[in-house]
């Protein structure tokens, strides 16, 4: 009769399991890397309530204050002034491009109406295409409102001091003025999309054809490493370009998302994004032995994307280190560029930089993928 349980099979049974871990040596890094990875992106990267936001200050009165005004906003913590503009067309400029999330405008009259206790108001203009990177800070205003200028009201104006904020802010939420958070979630969803598809999918194909040997096939033919890598792509620029359509329907019919740029312009800009991340999944599949260690590999590449890019958490949150590693990412520079095209309605020389840092991107991944894949051919 056999014995119906032997610890000595189901512990050779276990140690084969960690030889096979240990040779697979890919796939035990990443079953150490993404945990130390999520780790310390999660306990020090990410950040739900940003400080130190960029702000733009036009002050047309120029007394103690004004001054008091700006002075109590930076110590708050929330806010970091950037640059004193002179005209509103330049400040809003500097919200249209991202350059600043609040512009602060202090009007002319502001102290004369103070010392006569009419409550004048400073306008505060902020970008709200993300409301989680403005909301905290904004609440933090009705707090600066009764502290900004208790020390310059004393003497004569202690009168001021009794009663209500002697002055009030006056609050613009510019591209989402309900703080919608479809408007901001939505438009990012095409770029995660297309990262997740784009990568996985063409890793998984070019390894699984190296896995079922039709590989071999290619080998066979006079087909330059550039013509099946460029051959392998454009099938899934199609597949990306119905993605986008897709969610784009879905955010004007079921979302109500406002479209107010130029759409052509998106689905243009839109194929550096796609070719991008098709090269990274390329790269990945002659890096893969299969299909497994490719699969690993896109997502060792999707988790920072995600998590660094803006898209679920504010991207001026992070700390500096954080921020460096999120420039590095085509998404973080895909979703300024999607969220200022439909929400801000930007041009093509707005979007340019963001444009420039992705084409980079695709010549380095590209040039690794074709060198890559000669050697796999070798």
């Amino acid at each position: 009769m056999k014995q119906f349980f032997s610890f000595s099979r189901f512990w050779a049974v276990i140690s084969k399991e960690f030889i096979q871990m240990r040779r697979d040596r890919v796939t035990f890094a990443m079953m150490i890397g993404i945990p130390i990875m999520q780790t310390i992106l999660f306990g020090f990267a990410i950040n739900s309530d940003p400080k130190h936001l960029p702000t733009a200050v036009i002050s047309a009165d120029n007394s103690p204050f004004a001054r008091s005004i700006v002075s109590a906003m930076q110590n708050s913590d929330y806010f970091k002034l950037v640059k004193n503009v002179s005209t509103v067309y330049e400040g809003r400029e500097l919200l249209r491009y991202g350059e600043a999330q609040f512009l602060v405008t202090i009007p002319e009259d502001f102290s004369k109406k103070l010392v006569r206790g009419e409550t004048p108001t400073v306008l505060i203009e902020a970008d709200a295409t993300d409301p989680a990177a403005t909301s905290n800070a904004l609440g933090a205003l009705s707090v600066l409102s009764q502290n900004a200028i208790q020390q310059d009201i004393k003497g004569s104006l202690s009168f001021l001091q009794s009663g209500s904020s002697p002055f009030e802010f006056l609050l613009h939420r510019e591209y989402n003025p309900e703080g919608i958070t479809q408007y901001n979630i939505v438009p990012g969803l095409m770029g995660v999309v297309l990262t997740l598809t784009m990568v996985v999918i063409t890793a998984l194909a070019m390894t699984r054809e190296r896995e079922r040997g039709t590989m071999e096939n290619l080998l066979s033919t006079p087909v330059k490493p550039a013509e099946v890598i460029t051959g392998k792509i454009i099938p899934y620029i199609i597949v990306g370009y119905l993605q986008m359509s897709v969610i784009l329907i879905a955010a004007k019919l079921l979302f109500e998302v406002p479209m107010v740029g130029n759409l052509v312009l998106l689905f243009m800009v839109s194929l550096v994004f796609i070719l991008a991340n098709l090269s990274m999944g390329i790269t990945f599949s002659t890096l893969a032995k299969n299909q497994l260690q490719a699969m690993q590999m896109a997502v060792f590449f999707f988790l920072p994307s995600l998590l660094l890019s803006g898209f679920m958490f504010p991207f001026r949150g992070m700390p500096g280190w954080a921020q460096s590693l999120g420039e590095i990412l085509p998404l973080t520079h895909f979703l300024r560029i999607i969220r200022g095209i439909l929400l801000k309605g930007t041009g093509f020389m707005e979007i340019l930089p963001e444009l420039g840092a992705i084409i980079l991107f695709l010549t380095v991944a590209l040039s690794v993928a074709i060198k890559r894949y000669r050697q796999t051919l070798d």
